[in-house]
């Protein structure tokens, strides 16, 4: 339990063992803390060009700066040389740079503060709004977090109600601190004091490379991602969370770009990073049991997308970032247990050492990806396989092959779930497959409306490659990728029986780490693709069996039951989440003693004549209309006989009994019909979500947010918005999908406006939304 909150510049560090930076090695540019102060006083636009790192270099240490650029630096004196020039840039530069310490927020606890707060008193005027704050990130992974009256301010849907006197100087101070250093205007530093050997305590942004397209883009790295803190949980000291700023402004790997993010792709990701996270009710994964030993956590992966988490957005509305047209600037806070990708490897061992490339702003101009660093390779690999994945190894045992295996089993886990759901990424390029097996780098994605298994969400994305069907191929391909950068270790790991040493490549032929390689990929890569496919149709089938209200396994449900149901929604363009949701409300006790051949009668009293009037609408106006109403209805109810047969298999029925008892147990709520049917529907009502964060959506609220962050300039930055409040509301939406917004199953007279309103938000939307294909500018 969590005996009192403390503001974020006292959240305490994970143990040094247990820190990133402490572990994996910094760019030679700044080596430590101390440098890294030196080089922003002195010579600042080292971090802001781009640059290749190191090739021995896992990160750079750095300091968030979102600010617009080219930077607002005046024109100096034209009669100066040119290195006055050039210090007087970096002079200008400096002075945005968080070199003034600042006090800490007020705390009445004991906890010593090990970290020190720094600031600009140049930045000090530019605006900062809080837009949101995820109170389910703060529970999950920040309980001892305070955060002020942050959630007052915000007017959250979760909030506790108001107490009167609640905002108080020190609660707004609190939440002052929060914003700045959530908005990068202030960091927080431990500088290490003289003599000590230890590195100290900074942002830091990471290194990798990658393939783009299917094709290799040499370095990449955190171009606009800065890292800020990492902090463990209260009760469990071995979980820690990393806080990541997106849109934090230039690192070295921003190549010819700005570093910052627009607001609208920060709404979009914001909120669909803690909605996936969330696909979970308290209710029945306590009461709903499949096993007698750990049913709450079974139900909670049962329901949940693996995901990085949000906890906070913060519009910069003076910030102008070019991109088609001008838009306002935002940061996202986004947190995991580890940022590290697939890409990180790949860094530190690229099959193409030799081709260049041109990064504009870079300080040698045409660079080629570094050539492999073995050394480094297998410090990243020793720390993501024993600190990030947490493998049970002993002293001396392999590791390179568990981790491309367990790296290959949350991927696959992974988009299984995506499939599942309907959830299209958009840009599965190497750089952005997390080695945890999170969704990760939100960008054109999309979630299924009219159900096309070829749908492409990126319109980028010309070929197809990242089609919602190829999802799983190409998490085959970046496995390979990673098996290939970790092939000469897997491959010593293979001759020898042992984990590499420290030094291992040093006096080995090239060749020879080129034969290992070739010998991992021909022992294992078809060994991998089995596990990834075997694992995603395992998790796949038991997901849709949830989504169908089925408990018992029977062989034959992939092939007359859910692939069946997928062909029927794409010949007759209906609506993926919508069919779903109503299939729950289906009995199969309806069917009996009807068949196919039997018409429907338009008879109010009959319940299949209505679940087939909402099934399949007849007005033209409706956008999931089929395209032949009667062959459709012949077609459905062909299906829904050989649905009901399935329904009301004695081992389906037996099990659906024995929950109904359990059920009965802790006094839940049943509806018409025999018991077991409507515990039936209401457990399936926890796998079919009822609020989808629609294209439409979207757009609907980023137009509202952008038109206020456009009037910034015009209004107090902590009175209520409509735009806030909205996004405020539709995070909770996101957050609790299943829940029967809209005063589902009422009829429409009887509806208040904000049951209206949450049924509006629960529909298809326009028509010229479906299908819609997002941009990958952001």
């Amino acid at each position: 339990m969590v005996s009192s909150k403390v503001p974020i510049s006292r959240l305490p560090l994970p143990k040094p063992t247990h820190t990133l930076t402490n572990n994996l090695s910094p760019d030679p540019v700044a080596k430590n803390v101390k440098e890294l102060i030196e080089l922003i006083k002195t010579q600042p636009s080292v971090l802001r060009k781009s640059r290749a790192a190191h090739e021995s270099a896992h990160f750079f240490y750095m300091t968030p700066l979102p600010l617009g650029f080219p930077y607002p630096i005046r024109p100096p004196p034209d009669d100066i040389t040119k290195e006055e020039r050039a210090a007087y840039v970096e002079k200008v530069i400096s002075s945005f740079e968080p070199l003034s310490e600042a006090p800490l927020a007020p705390f009445s606890g004991t906890t010593s503060p090990g970290l020190k707060k720094y600031h600009s008193l140049e930045r000090e005027h530019h605006p900062r709004e809080l837009l949101s704050v995820a109170p389910t990130c703060l529970r999950d992974c920040f309980p001892e977090l305070d955060v002020g009256d942050s959630l007052d301010i915000i007017g959250h849907q979760l909030s506790e109600p108001k107490v009167e006197g609640q905002r108080t100087e020190a609660s707004k101070a609190v939440r002052e601190e929060l914003v700045d250093i959530l908005s990068g205007n202030s960091v927080l530093i431990s500088v290490p004091t003289e003599g000590e050997g230890a590195r100290g305590y900074a942002p830091w942004s990471l290194r990798y490379s990658g393939h783009q397209f299917g094709s290799w883009a040499g370095q990449l790295g955190d171009g606009r991602a800065i890292s800020i803190l990492e902090t463990p949980l209260p009760d469990d000291q071995e979980t820690t969370f990393e806080l990541q700023l997106k849109g934090a402004g230039r690192t070295p790997f921003s190549r010819g770009a700005d570093g910052l993010a627009v607001l609208r792709s920060s709404i979009r990701e914001y909120l669909v990073a803690e909605g996936r996270s969330h696909h979970q009710s308290l209710l029945f994964a306590t009461i709903f049991l499949t096993s007698k030993v750990n049913l709450f956590s079974t139900a909670m992966q049962a329901l949940r997308i693996p995901t990085t988490r949000s906890l906070s957005l913060i519009s910069l509305p003076t910030v102008r970032v070019y991109r088609e047209e001008v838009e306002t600037a935002a940061i996202v806070c986004r947190v995991a247990e580890s940022f590290i990708r697939i890409g990180n490897f790949q860094a530190l061992n690229s099959e193409q050492p030799d081709v260049s490339y041109m990064f504009l702003g870079s300080s040698g101009g045409a660079f080629a990806q570094q050539p492999p660093n073995y050394e480094a390779l297998c410090i990243l690999g020793e720390w993501v396989a024993r600190r990030v994945l947490k493998l049970d190894l002993k002293e001396g045992e392999p590791w390179a092959k568990k981790l491309v295996w367990e790296c290959a089993r949350r991927n696959a886990l992974m988009v299984a779930g995506w499939q599942v759901q309907g959830f299209m990424h958009g840009v599965m390029n190497t750089d952005n497959i997390s080695i945890m097996g999170l969704t990760i780098d939100y960008g054109p994605y999309a979630f299924m409306d009219v159900f096309d298994e070829g749908h492409i969400c990126n319109h980028t994305d010309e070929g197809g490659r990242y089609a919602y069907k190829y999802q799983p191929t190409m998490i085959v391909y970046a496995l390979r990728m990673l098996l290939k950068s970790l092939g000469p270790v897997i491959g010593y790991e293979l001759e020898h029986g042992k984990a590499v040493s420290p030094s291992w490549a040093k006096n080995i032929p090239k060749g020879k780490l080129k034969t290992w390689t070739a010998e991992a990929e021909e022992a294992l890569s078809d060994d991998l693709e089995v596990l990834i496919m075997e694992t995603f149709a395992d998790e796949y089938w038991r997901l849709m069996r949830q989504r169908l209200g089925l408990r018992a396994s029977q062989i034959k449900d992939h092939t007359e039951i859910i692939q069946p149901l997928l062909a029927l929604m794409q010949k007759y363009s209906m609506d993926f989440h919508a069919t779903f949701r109503h299939l729950t409300t289906f009995r199969a006790s309806w069917m009996s003693p009807r068949t196919s051949d039997m018409p429907l009668g338009n008879d109010a009293a009959d319940p299949l004549d209505n679940f087939l009037q909402v099934l399949l609408p007849s007005d033209s106006s409706d956008s999931a209309r089929p395209i032949d109403p009667t062959a459709a209805t012949k077609e459905w109810l062909e299906y829904l006989q050989t649905y009901a047969a399935r329904i009301n298999l004695a081992e389906e029925q037996a099990a659906w009994k024995d929950v109904a008892a359990e059920a009965a147990a802790h006094d839940a709520p049943s509806g018409p019909g025999e018991e077991w049917e409507a515990v039936r529907e209401a457990e399936a009502k926890q796998y079919n979500p009822r609020f989808v964060l629609r294209q439409w959506v979207l757009e609907e609220l980023i137009s509202t947010l952008q038109s206020e962050a456009k009037d910034a300039g015009n209004r107090d930055l902590e009175a209520p918005t409509k735009g806030r409040e909205a996004l405020n509301k539709m995070l909770r939406m996101c957050t609790e999908p299943f829940r029967g917004w809209g005063a589902e199953g009422l009829a429409g007279e009887a509806l208040t406006n904000d049951e209206r309103e949450e049924r509006r938000l629960c529909g298809t939307g326009p028509k010229n939304f479906l299908g819609f294909q997002c941009s990958c500018s952001s």
